[in-house]
């Protein structure tokens, strides 16, 4: 029995919906969503690049800010290419092992995000809390450790949600309302009982929100009283604008993250529920990139010094 249900998930194909409800659109999606790709692709892969020419960037900051621009970068390339795919292709499959890689893949960069956004809310409380303690406090080994974490913790997280999936029967052709293959949506086209990884999902996904929160609602909190008290207004705007950009950050993920389990699994809400899981897997990781590099004169300079280099030569 055991051997026949593997044989039935190994076999097994998925149909990824996608907007094929909407056939007028699909040209004019596969523009936005290849030009959206073609920003995050640069954006991200150009921050990382200048942030590694640059010496005055060499700081934990924008150690932090280096990895966030990777995670965008491989979250989005995993989940964008097949969006683009289906989008201009007839055939919308995806095999049983291309599903659960993109799952497992994606899932590993998407709980990474999560918590280096954290980290870097810690590296900002260092920074307007504790100054002169800073370059101690944040060293190269601490920096190294408190990077490492995250991408561990979405390893180990990823594991066990795809471990469990695959103990799932699938029966033949299964169709799927998305255009990402998501947690939910495969255990909803699933043969077997759901419930333990539903529990699991929601187990895991509560604990790295509620963490995560936690640590950045925290450090924002001591920031603030630290910010209140500072004697002179030049110190508190310099302050606020260091943790700006964060925050923008900050509010636009666990924004739609809260978003996307708030809506109900209805079938009016279906439509919904692709706008947001567009907002997560696409456009976040191009916002990221632009968020930093329109409010930070380190970043814009360095590109200004590039381009002008690039025109004389």
């Amino acid at each position: 029995m055991a051997l026949t249900e593997g044989n039935q998930s190994t076999e097994a194909t998925f149909t990824l919906l996608g907007f094929s409800e909407y056939p007028d659109l699909q040209v004019p999606l596969f523009t936005v969503f290849l030009a959206i790709y073609m920003v995050t692709v640069v954006g991200n892969l150009g921050m990382i690049v200048i942030i590694r020419i640059n010496p005055r960037l060499h700081t934990p900051m924008y150690f932090f800010l280096s990895h966030l621009s990777f995670v965008d970068f491989c979250y989005s390339s995993i989940v964008t290419p097949k969006l683009l795919e289906n989008l201009v292709v007839g055939d919308r499959t995806i095999s049983f092992t291309g599903c659960i890689m993109q799952f497992f893949l994606a899932c590993i960069f998407a709980i990474a995000e999560t918590f280096i956004l954290a980290v870097m809310a810690y590296d900002r409380f260092v920074a307007v809390c504790n100054p002169l303690l800073y370059t101690v406090v944040m060293s190269p080994k601490i920096c190294a450790s408190l990077v490492a974490g995250p991408y561990a913790w979405g390893i180990v997280a990823s594991l066990t949600l795809t471990y469990f999936l695959l103990a799932l029967s699938f029966c033949g052709s299964t169709i799927i309302n998305n255009f990402v293959c998501e947690h939910s949506v495969i255990v909803s086209v699933s043969c077997s009982d759901p419930y333990i990884n539903q529990v699991l999902c929601f187990v895991i996904a509560m604990f790295n929100e509620v963490s995560s929160l936690m640590i950045i609602l925290t450090t924002y909190i001591f920031i603030f009283i630290t910010v209140i008290k500072m004697p002179s207004d030049g110190g508190c705007q310099k302050a606020f604008s260091t943790c700006a950009s964060h925050l923008t950050a900050i509010t636009i993920f666990h924004g739609t993250v809260l978003f996307l389990y708030c809506v109900p699994h209805s079938k009016t809400s279906w439509l919904i529920v692709k706008v947001g899981s567009v907002l997560y897997t696409v456009v976040i990781p191009m916002l990221n990139p632009l968020i930093y590099s329109l409010r930070n004169k380190d970043v814009k300079e360095t590109v200004r010094k590039l381009m002008n280099s690039t025109t004389q030569s």
